[in-house]
């Protein structure tokens, strides 16, 4: 080797690069000038000659083997040099022409990184993660990640055969972030991270940001490119905000895309655990048969199961892996943007279910990531998830924080979704949830509240209404935590509504009790009111009430089986007609016999029975109903929308109560329902004289009903009843509710 040459080389940054423990490539590696020379240095294993190829000077340049691992340097003169390519020559004989990746600047400036590190950096996944671009004409992918406690980083993947002595990355600075673009990648490429840690043990991780991930059970990263699809939901969008305000109506049919889509059992044999693994549908596939279900069902919005990945089919999205990929059960981002746009497109709303909450500990994914707990805190009293067995979020490091941040905005900025659930909100708010005594760590005032998660929380509902008005926020928070739904400056939480979770919890208690034992529970079915207006709230009947062995609500009902299913209507009826949003969970429609799985599809065939087909009707019927009648949803929120006519009359499991619109349609709608087993005729109270029309009966012979209904209008007698001058008589079937329209 020229004397020279070897006298200019930075050996000890050399020797870092060849065992792989160099943070900082760059600095020798490509082409830099020295002095007078230019000098070009690379490293490629297993090659037994390099030379660099001077495009417009068509000219070749021989380098010289500096050390038999493969790493090369050249020297020539100085002039200024636009492009060069290596040519490789392998022992074989092979040879290949590849560009030269430690060329180029990175596209990450110190701006990006100082607001990362202050935690808002709302568009990070733009910069962090694998993102197909050109430099200086020259196609390709530049990498980054998130990995301060790593000593070295590279991007192994199908393009250097998962070497990670080929495409070291560089730190930029003290941010903690390593890049590098490599020239060639392209869409479809596989790829992870190589960590190499303190202590000299390697890790292999999936990409924190990635936006495509592998089907399971492999666990690789994806590249892909989420900016290429073509978007024809101008008009939702424009109109998302009046569609979503807190007087329009919000009715969500919640579902899983894996069982609604009738997933095929795969061919040939079984596993070895006798379990058959579902063979799902492609997003487009399930949008086109649940578009017009929705439509024809008349719910305004679907709810899904998180679509992030996850590697456990029975977590059904729950212990989310790859926050910013869509699971490749279905297919690829591009195919969930056209599921998205075609529910917009038929004038459906899509809210998302997110998991913020905890991650689990699969060896690919955030556990001690870099070597060390970088997503998860240190202590296991703050790290451990007590029921679940997965790690909790360290939501006071500001560069977690953007991640979750980031991640929200994500779903709705690239893919349209119109709001958020976010899981398991208790879970993150109490330091001790689900923990005993000397397994947490109490906050600096020596309280159970979890300050950081407090923060991380109005954080992230400023910057969603800030950045995208209209979109909901939506928590499944089980606890008493004050101002769930409280406005920001009134040191709320922002969320626009928050899951009932007591209501349905109250309501099924009740509602399982044989109708002879319901006189001395009447306050359990009345409870809710008591709270109604303290929060803005969603009525849900989700999946957590069918699945790990809580049965179907069919099997909650008592009774036999047309007792059940005239149970299951006034159910729906009286979900209905209470103040709250609406949502209701995949095959409860149906009647569903067996308790919810995962692995099959809603029991179709149960329309083939009468009763099921009713109470199928029923649920359309209702869905339509709401949407026709503003009384049911306008006020939702305030005491005026509501009026108990009746609640005390435990002895005969009756409640009648009005709902209200006001301007620019007033409107008012007596209910009156009967949960006992006996068929009635009961003189009402009502607030005003005038007519009362029943028109709508869960006990109507087309809902598998007696028929046993009002099918004249009632006129208001001066007979009192119910504390009122005034009443009309009515009957009302065992187990049924009946809905009238008030004309005064």
């Amino acid at each position: 080797m020229q004397d020279k040459l070897y006298k200019l080389m930075n050996w000890p940054v050399i020797e870092g690069i060849i065992y792989s423990e160099e943070d900082n490539p760059h600095r020798v590696l490509g082409m830099h000038r020295m002095g007078a020379n230019l000098v070009f240095q690379t490293f490629q294993p297993g090659a037994v000659s390099v030379n660099v190829l001077l495009r417009e000077e068509k000219k070749i340049l021989p380098m010289e083997m500096a050390d038999e691992t493969g790493y090369f340097a050249a020297m020539m003169r100085y002039k200024k040099v636009s492009s060069y390519q290596y040519e490789v020559i392998y022992e074989d004989g092979s040879r290949k022409v590849t560009e030269d990746a430690y060329r180029f600047l990175p596209r990450i400036n110190a701006q990006d990184t100082d607001k990362f590190q202050a935690g808002i950096h709302y568009t990070v996944y733009e910069k962090l993660g694998a993102h197909l671009t050109s430099m200086d004409g020259v196609k390709g992918c530049e990498f980054a990640v998130w990995a301060p406690g790593a000593v070295r980083v590279s991007v192994v993947g199908d393009f250097n055969g998962w070497d990670g002595r080929i495409h070291q990355m560089r730190r930029l600075w003290d941010s903690g972030i390593f890049e590098i673009f490599i020239p060639g990648v392209k869409e479809g490429d596989c790829y992870k991270f190589e960590l190499k840690v303190r202590g000299g043990l390697v890790y292999l991780k999936a990409d924190p940001y990635g936006f495509g991930a592998e089907l399971r059970p492999d666990t690789a990263s994806v590249v892909r490119n989420t900016d290429a699809f073509s978007w024809h939901d101008k008009e939702w969008l424009a109109e998302r905000k009046k569609r979503q305000a807190q007087d329009a109506p919000l009715n969500i049919y919640e579902l899983y895309l894996g069982s609604f889509s009738s997933p095929q059992e795969e061919s040939g044999k079984k596993k070895k655990s006798g379990k058959k693994r579902p063979e799902y549908q492609n997003y487009r596939e399930i949008a086109e048969q649940l578009a017009p279900y929705i439509k024809e069902m008349g719910y305004t919005h679907v709810e899904l199961m998180p679509v992030m990945e996850h590697p456990l089919d029975e977590s059904r999205g729950y212990q989310t892996l790859g926050y910013y990929a869509p699971t490749a059960r279905y297919g690829t981002p591009e195919d969930f943007q056209y599921f998205m746009d075609r529910m917009h497109r038929e004038g459906i709303g899509v809210i998302l279910d997110w998991a913020p909450g905890h991650f689990p500990r699969d060896a690919q994914g955030l556990s001690g990531f870099d070597g060390t707990c970088l997503y998860e805190h240190y202590d296991p009293r703050q790290a451990n998830h007590p029921c679940l067995g997965t790690l909790l979020y360290n939501y006071g490091r500001n560069e977690v924080k953007n991640y979750l941040i980031a991640n929200a905005l994500f779903w709705v900025e690239k893919y349209h979704a119109d709001g958020i659930r976010m899981d398991a909100v208790a879970g993150m708010l109490y330091l001790d949830y689900g923990k005993s005594e000397g397994e947490w760590i109490p906050n600096l005032y020596g309280g159970n509240e979890n300050l950081e998660a407090v923060e991380f929380i109005k954080h992230l509902n400023s910057m969603m209404k800030k950045r995208n008005p209209g979109v909901l926020m939506i928590a499944e928070e089980s606890s008493a935590w004050p101002g769930v739904t409280g406005d920001l400056k009134e040191d709320g939480l922002g969320f626009d509504y928050k899951w009932n979770t007591g209501w349905a919890n109250d309501y099924l208690g009740y509602i399982g009790y044989d109708p002879y034992f319901r006189a001395h529970h009447q306050n359990e079915l009345t409870f809710s009111m008591v709270y109604a207006y303290s929060e803005k709230f969603i009525l849900p009947f989700s999946h957590d009430e069918v699945v790990n062995g809580k049965g179907s609500l069919y099997q909650k009902m008592p009774g036999d089986e047309t007792q059940k299913l005239a149970n299951l209507r006034l159910s729906f009826a009286y979900q209905m007609t209470h103040p709250g949003k609406k949502l209701l969970f995949m095959g409860q429609e149906l009647g569903e016999v067996q308790e919810w799985q995962e692995n099959r599809k809603p029991d179709w065939k149960l329309l083939q029975e009468e009763g099921h087909a009713g109470l199928w009707l029923l649920v359309k019927d209702l869905n339509r109903f709401y949407l026709d009648h503003p009384s049911l949803y306008q006020r939702d929120n305030r005491a005026e929308g509501f009026q108990w006519v009746d609640c005390i009359d435990g002895e005969n499991c009756k409640l009648t109560y009005l709902r209200k619109a006001g301007k620019p349609q007033p409107e008012e709608l007596l209910v009156v329902c009967n949960f006992t087993g006996v068929d009635k005729e009961l003189q009402i109270g009502v607030p005003y004289p005038g007519s009362y029309k029943e028109i709508l009966n869960t006990d109507a012979l087309c809902y598998g009903g007696t028929g046993y209904v009002n099918p004249r209008v009632k006129k208001t007698s001066e007979k009192k009843a119910d504390g009122y001058p005034q009443s009309v008589k009515v009957k009302i079937a065992a187990l049924s509710a009946g809905i009238f329209q008030v004309v005064k």
